[in-house]
């Protein structure tokens, strides 16, 4: 084998191929990108692990064809910090060479028959703008469960109607559900999967900024076990979680005595300086009045913290206490200049949508469903 190919080019491709790589393969030949090299002067990488596997072909220079496996997270700091000149890669006995201006390196090869074969390159069932996947992704993966106590909860849940998309995540004290539209193959499409949460934010990062993505599921991904995501020349295909999602839909309450308008911004930074005396695990209060919302933070000989924050305010009073961590996340994956927060009773689920503007509506494409923290007085 022997191909050359932009240095810029190669150390891009490797990064992102390498990106999934196990820290503890269960076997060595998973801590191997394999590269192959075709007469029609492409180079294809590749990495999988069992779970999750990575494609991306680049165009190259190829003398002579060839497939060979060498170590992915060596490969990818060397690509990253050859200087900015055409790398030669060629194949000599055991070992792979890699030159570029007048650094020069030897890589060990690694036994490519023992490498699994890859899922086959998944069929679009449909595609979605990279942008809005993307930021729909990052919206409902905040509230995925982040322990393992209960594996299907890490996941996001995916339901495909039609052209009508919805991702939903919990991890029991919130839950994220947003809804959006995408251009299915089959406009009578009906799927549900659950992917992942960690892997589908990092899939839909690395693959966003291509202005397109194709999602494939069920058969068209390679099996009922599979999804399938590819943009431009990357291709990737993640394992799905195995179970039944909790039905959750039903949390969400279906009319509201209080809402209140807050400026997001405003919101955030009081709620951050607030939670400084907060214990971990503490809660923050919010008290609504008209006009304004008191945040306040700290009892008796604790350290204590208070501020107010501008407010509109349509129904009674309220005042809740909120897990500070898991209101910061909702606030800042709303991503509108004005939050609405809707209240039935202060020991009851809020509802936190986005709106664009302080008198306009209610952005209910994202809802965010946080539980109270019941608090002594």
């Amino acid at each position: 084998m022997k191909f050359r190919v932009e240095r810029e080019v190669l150390a891009e491709a490797v990064t992102w191929v390498a990106r999934g790589l196990p820290a503890r393969p269960p076997v060595p030949v998973l801590a191997g990108i394999l590269i192959e090299a075709s007469d029609e002067g492409t180079v294809t990488l590749s990495a999988f692990d069992y779970e999750v596997s990575a494609r991306l072909t680049v165009p190259a220079e190829v003398s002579e064809a060839g497939t060979v496996l060498v170590l992915g997270r060596l490969l990818a700091d060397i690509s990253r910090n050859l200087p900015n000149k055409p790398v030669d890669v060629e194949v000599q006995g055991s070992k792979v060479q890699v030159v570029c201006g007048s650094s020069r390196f030897s890589l060990l090869q690694m036994p490519s028959d023992d490498y699994p074969t890859l899922p086959a390159s998944p069929e679009a069932s449909g595609s979605i703008d990279g942008h809005l996947f993307t930021q729909a992704v990052s919206q409902v993966s905040v509230a995925a469960d982040r322990g393992d106590t209960l594996p299907i909860l890490t996941g996001v849940r995916v339901e495909i109607e039609g052209d009508k998309m919805t991702l939903l995540a919990t991890d029991r004290y919130r839950l994220a559900m947003r809804e959006l539209t995408w251009n299915p193959t089959d406009s009578a499409a009906s799927h549900v999967v659950l992917v992942p949460a960690r892997t589908l934010a990092d899939t839909a990062r690395s693959l966003g900024a291509s202005g397109s993505i194709d999602v494939a599921l069920g058969a068209n991904a390679g099996g009922d076990g599979l999804v399938g995501f590819e943009a431009g020349s990357r291709r990737t295909t993640t394992r799905l979680l195995d179970g039944e999602y909790p039905k959750v839909s039903s949390i969400f309450p279906t009319s509201s005595d209080t809402e209140a308008v807050i400026n997001t911004a405003e919101l955030v930074e009081a709620v951050k300086r607030v939670a400084l005396v907060a214990e971990r695990n503490t809660p923050v209060r919010l008290r609504f009045t008209e006009g304004q919302v008191a945040i306040e933070a700290g009892t008796g000989e604790d350290a204590q913290a208070s501020e107010a924050v501008e407010a509109t305010l349509q129904g009674p009073d309220v005042e809740v206490a909120f897990n500070p961590g898991f209101l910061l996340d909702g606030l800042g994956a709303v991503g509108t200049d004005f939050s609405r927060l809707s209240f039935t009773q202060p020991s009851r689920p809020a509802v936190l949508s986005g709106q664009a503007e302080a008198d306009g509506e209610a952005d209910t494409s994202y809802r965010y469903v946080l539980m109270p923290v019941r608090f002594a007085s």
